[in-house]
């Protein structure tokens, strides 16, 4: 454990790490139902201090049980899909109290049933399987045999494509939401936009409690139920991955040892609970919120840089993480790869790049130099935490240009200053990225552009490349 790392864990014991979480902004209660509901959230397990409190906790609360049966309360949490594949899909969902959950899709045809209990905090998913490949899909949840209470006015979602698809689609990307009621509304927007999926990249909540599991447990309930964010889960496959905010706190590391600190383990748990991703590449043996999935010809891989972070061993990734990301990316066969981080990959990262890749720059480089001694096309680079819309061209010669877009301020209100060495870089409001693709054309193109809390999209933050643009020089 190196010294910095030590003196923050003594911190939290000291101090109690409440002092390092920014305070809740309460929800209006004007808000249907969670108006209502989060008081007694806080209430009975956010200022618990028992670290294990959950629904369970208030499962027969007086009060509780009035709110369920004044609103024909049953669903908390989603629907939120995810694990989209060209035959498949994964639904999550939240109940309100343990249940036996089924998914009825148009035509009939119906997955489940699988039931929720107090040990998963109520949570469960259903793969829907046997899909056809980019073919949408209306689909219905049921709670105990009747339609979940409440649920977005529209269920339904599309399918990916398959490899070699000629067709166009849209991923959108973000970082840094924090919840913040009167900014929610964003998430109606990028659901409008229709995107195939969502990835984001860390500071998803600014949680700042790494030892109180049951103050994160309320984190990820508001969220999951405020009606505008669930508009996008319903619809819209989510790939999530934390950074520092979620994780623990700000700029923590969290060291090379695999279940040290404990909590590290234990707020793995709890996120994992919380999000529809993939299998973690490391399993049960090496945990971490890495993994990889395909949708068409574009191969999303996701790296943790918090969970074995270790400043005095200049490792962002640990040797595990490492290993699994550089054969991952040399036995990619899509013709776009994307390496996906919670901190910005550029030599030109902010604080003198102490809490990003600039500060692990050997190791990042020996990604970069994989890619370019194999000839690796078509990479390129997403990032979070900084709370701007950029672009980078990175000094590395990889054989063609590495770029890498950064757009991480989806709903959060704090500002970081432009970037004097990015190529465009904006600050203003709140933004999501959005990635265009056309497989229209014998050189397929990614058009990277911001799209604003009021919907628009500044040309002057847009940026095109091709695949040509992104295959090695012979």
């Amino acid at each position: 454990m190196t010294p910095s790392h030590l003196f923050r864990s003594l911190c939290f014991f000291a101090l109690g790490s409440t002092a390092l979480a920014k305070p809740l902004l309460p929800t209006p209660k004007d808000v249907p139902i969670l108006g209502e509901l989060e008081p007694l959230l806080v209430r009975e397990i956010y200022d618990s201090k028992d670290r294990d409190a959950s629904l369970a906790t208030i499962a027969e609360n007086p009060a509780y049980l009035a709110l369920l049966k004044k609103h024909k309360l049953t669903l908390l949490g989603g629907p939120a899909l995810g694990q989209l594949t060209p035959t498949s899909v994964f639904v999550w969902f939240r109940t309100a109290q343990p249940a036996e959950v089924q998914i009825i899709l148009a035509d009939g045809t119906t997955f489940g049933p699988t039931k929720t209990t107090f040990e998963n905090d109520l949570t469960g998913r259903i793969s829907l399987i046997g899909l056809k490949p980019n073919t949408s899909y209306a689909y219905q949840l049921l709670i105990d045999g009747k339609p979940a209470s409440p649920l977005p006015k529209n269920l339904t979602f599309r399918t990916a494509p398959e490899a070699g698809h000629d067709g166009k689609f849209s991923i959108a990307f973000g970082a840094c939401s924090r919840y913040v009621p009167e900014l929610e509304g964003i998430w109606n927007i990028l659901a409008a936009q229709k995107p195939l999926a969502y990835l984001t990249l860390g500071d998803n909540l600014y949680i700042d409690l790494p030892q109180d599991q049951q103050k994160q447990r309320v984190h990820y309930y508001r969220r999951q139920f405020h009606p505008a964010y669930r508009n996008l889960t319903a619809t819209t496959p989510i790939y999530s991955i934390w950074d520092d905010h979620d994780f623990a706190a700000n700029d923590d590391e969290g060291g090379p040892e695999t279940f040290k600190p404990d909590w590290k383990l234990k707020n793995f748990q709890v996120y994992a609970q919380n999000w529809n991703n993939p299998p973690y590449a490391g399993g049960k043996k090496q945990p971490g919120t890495f993994f990889d999935f395909v949708i068409g010809d574009i191969h999303f891989i996701m790296t943790d840089g918090r969970y074995y972070r270790h400043r005095k061993g200049k490792s962002l990734l640990g040797d595990f993480q490492k290993n699994w990301l550089k054969e991952t990316l040399s036995k990619s066969s899509s013709k776009f790869k994307v390496l996906c981080s919670g901190t910005l990959w550029t030599e030109h990262a902010d604080k003198r790049g102490k809490d990003s890749w600039q500060g692990y720059a050997k190791e990042r480089d020996e990604i970069f130099s994989l890619i370019r001694d194999q000839k690796i096309g078509g990479v390129f680079l997403l990032s979070g935490d900084r709370h701007r819309h950029e672009m980078f061209q990175l000094g590395f010669d990889a054989g063609y240009p590495l770029y890498e877009f950064n757009s991480a301020k989806v709903t959060n209100i704090h500002t970081h200053k432009a970037n004097p060495h990015s190529l465009f870089s904006h600050n203003e409001g709140n933004f999501f990225g959005l990635l265009d693709f056309d497989f229209t054309t014998a050189n397929p193109t990614v058009t990277y552009r911001c799209v604003t809390g009021k919907g628009t999209s500044p040309d002057h933050l847009k940026f095109t490349t091709t695949l040509q643009d992104l295959t090695p020089k012979q």
